[in-house]
């Protein structure tokens, strides 16, 4: 792939940049996708997506990932493993460093969505791996009949402590604020659980074990009370830190580090598009992030005809 001259060049195998390498393949584009971990993005470790319109039975997660990338791959979409590690944005055609080495492109689509943010607490690294988890559906089975915790009040937080009720004796869900951020039809599931419990406005300030996990040290926020709550297991889902670390330079960022861009999903650099949760104001879902890469795909279409390519 290394010093290949492309049409388009998606950063990102999610269903943003799967979708916008359909779209884009679709319009008679030459498209290479790249990824550097695996292919799918943080929805294929969803055990069950059930608000994903037209699938009323629901899917899973890793089964409308590979049905995502089969779909664009039969357009002729390249896809690539590879990192990216620089960028030069205001060339054209723009120049994108891997490592693989420099690839050329007329327009560039940003869709590598986000990593898990951690807790930021004392015991979470050295015990990450050893109890700490962001993935229920990778690492529930490991905690049969043990007692475990989910840090988060959104969709993946709720989502993940219903997955872990197959395994786990007991879920606690840590949440912060008095009321949860998940849609109302998953907070009723959740609740449903007989192996569901809730501990609300309470943050996680530790987490302590011996060579394994053992306990989450946590704080009730109305009393400054705080305690030790016996956990095999601590499941952090609290959002997504997005990956534009290359990118410093090269691109405007806001203080969270995602990607300023206009209607179109354009950015500050002509011919270049931010498309799911790498860009500002994502409504962080895979319904959405399909969405950008289709508007996104459709504006690098219509900017490389702007400017005299077939």
């Amino acid at each position: 792939m290394a010093d290949q001259s492309w049409d388009v060049l998606i950063v990102g195998g999610g269903p943003a940049g799967f979708a916008a390498g359909l779209y884009a393949c679709r319009a008679g584009l030459r498209t290479v996708l790249l990824e550097k971990a695996t292919f799918g993005g943080q929805i294929a470790n969803a055990e069950r997506v059930e608000n994903y319109p037209g699938l009323a039975e629901g899917i899973s997660g890793y089964d409308l990932s590979l049905q995502l990338r089969q779909h664009a791959l039969k357009y002729g979409l390249r896809a690539v493993t590879a990192e990216v590690t620089a960028v030069a944005l205001r060339e054209d055609p723009k120049v994108v460093t891997t490592s693989s080495g420099a690839t050329r492109a007329r327009t560039v689509i940003f869709a590598g969505g986000g990593d898990p943010q951690p807790l930021g607490v004392p015991g979470e690294a050295k015990y990450t791996g050893k109890g700490v988890s962001t993935c229920a559906t990778c690492d529930g089975p490991l905690f049969q009949d043990q007692p475990v915790a989910v840090v988060g009040g959104g969709d993946t937080a709720l989502d993940e402590a219903i997955t872990l009720t197959a395994y786990a004796s007991s879920v606690t869900v840590i949440h912060r604020r008095r009321e949860l951020r998940a849609a109302h039809a998953l907070q009723e599931k959740a609740r449903a659980e007989p192996k569901v419990q809730f501990l609300l406005e309470t943050t996680v300030q530790a987490v302590r074990g011996d060579g394994l996990l053992q306990a989450a040290v946590v704080q009730d926020l109305a009393t400054g009370e705080e305690r030790e709550l016996p956990v095999a297991g601590l499941f952090v889902c609290i959002g997504h830190a997005p990956n534009t670390g290359y990118l410093a330079g090269a691109l405007p960022l806001d203080k969270g580090g995602h990607i300023p861009v206009n209607l179109w999903l354009e950015t500050a650099a002509p011919g270049v598009f931010a498309a799911g949760e790498i860009r500002q104001h994502s409504a962080k879902q895979v319904a959405t992030a399909v969405g950008d890469g289709v508007t996104a795909a459709i504006a690098a279409t219509r900017y490389l005809r702007s400017e005299g390519h077939p």
